[in-house]
């Protein structure tokens, strides 16, 4: 019995995988709420990665090498693209004033809705390419416009309390002006009537802005896994990797990430390339995954090394 053209039991692997690590995760190493240091986050990230290339191997000798190559590929791409991410986030947690006390918790949670939201967008770019094969070349020139787009981008800085779905929040949800604990929802005193009613915390507008921002992300980072591999289960296993890898690495990145400036024209190069590929294929000639693999690590490699080079002096 297969879904997606994959074996059930795969996907049953991956979800137990995937349920270990949360359930590890939370209910051992992090089962009382704690500041999580630079070291812990390492370890916890190589952990990860380590999960991730073992489930990779397990791809390459069960579904073939194509197929192992493709998942590799993807789980580059997609922990690369979510480098921006760590910066948005960690904009957020200033913003609302999150320390660091309850951040792990924040992300945690924000990575159920990750799950969830990645499936339902991949569920339907798979639907939509089966249906209309002319969706990828969509995709592939999305992808070439994006990174052309990204490389000559201007940074531009936008006060977090202003964006429009926090004042769309705040509008619609009482929330408190301060934190209450870990907690999410509390119960307290309506300022008007005096009833004691439910009110958010900011701890939810960080989730909930969190998880929009991952929406966002996800625009990119989807088209351009599908534009290396239409298998769905390739596609949303690597993603799911990358991102939990990513979010356990992001309390020693958030302190570097101004490090990576360069690492943007790496990524438009990518992109550019990965788009660029639908095309190559259907006109000239199929790119090997292996070749595939290469180039995308080559460019990424070179954008984190160029990076680090260029803002040493800076950051001595």
């Amino acid at each position: 019995m297969e879904l997606f053209g994959t074996p059930i039991w795969a996907w049953g692997a991956f979800a137990a995988i995937v349920a270990g690590l949360l359930a590890f995760d939370l209910g051992v190493l992090h089962k009382e709420d704690r500041e999580i240091g630079v070291r812990e986050s390492l370890w916890l990230s190589a952990g990860y990665i380590a999960v991730a290339c073992l489930f990779g191997t397990g791809v390459w000798y069960i579904l073939g090498a194509e197929h192992g190559l493709d998942f590799f590929t993807g789980f580059f791409v997609e922990k690369s693209l979510s480098l921006d991410n760590v910066f948005v986030i960690s904009l957020i947690f200033s913003a609302f004033a999150i320390p660091r006390l309850y951040q792990h918790r924040v992300l945690f949670w924000g990575i159920l809705g990750v799950i969830v939201l990645r499936g339902a967008m991949i569920g339907v770019g798979a639907a939509l390419i089966a249906e209309f094969h002319w969706v990828l070349y969509f995709f592939g020139a999305f992808l070439v416009v994006t990174g052309i787009r990204m490389a000559f981008a201007e940074e531009h800085d936008r006060p977090i309390d202003q964006q429009p779905l926090v004042k769309f929040l705040r509008r619609h949800i009482r929330i408190t002006d301060k934190l209450h604990g870990h907690d999410f929802w509390v119960w307290a005193n309506h300022d008007k009537s005096g009833r004691v009613v439910r009110h958010g915390t900011p701890l939810l507008l960080a989730l909930v802005l969190i998880e929009f921002t991952d929406l966002v992300f996800a625009v990119d980072s989807v088209p351009a896994v599908f534009a290396i591999t239409q298998d769905p289960f390739v596609v949303y296993t690597s993603n799911i990797f990358a991102i939990l890898g990513l979010r356990a690495l992001y309390f020693a990145l958030a302190a570097i990430i101004h490090r990576f400036a360069y690492l943007k024209y790496a990524l438009a190069a990518v992109l550019v390339f990965i788009g660029g590929k639908i095309f190559y294929a259907e006109f000239v000639a199929k790119v090997p995954a292996a070749l595939s693999l290469g180039v995308t690590f080559g460019l990424l490699a070179a954008g984190v090394l160029v990076s680090l080079a260029k803002t040493r002096a800076t950051s001595a």
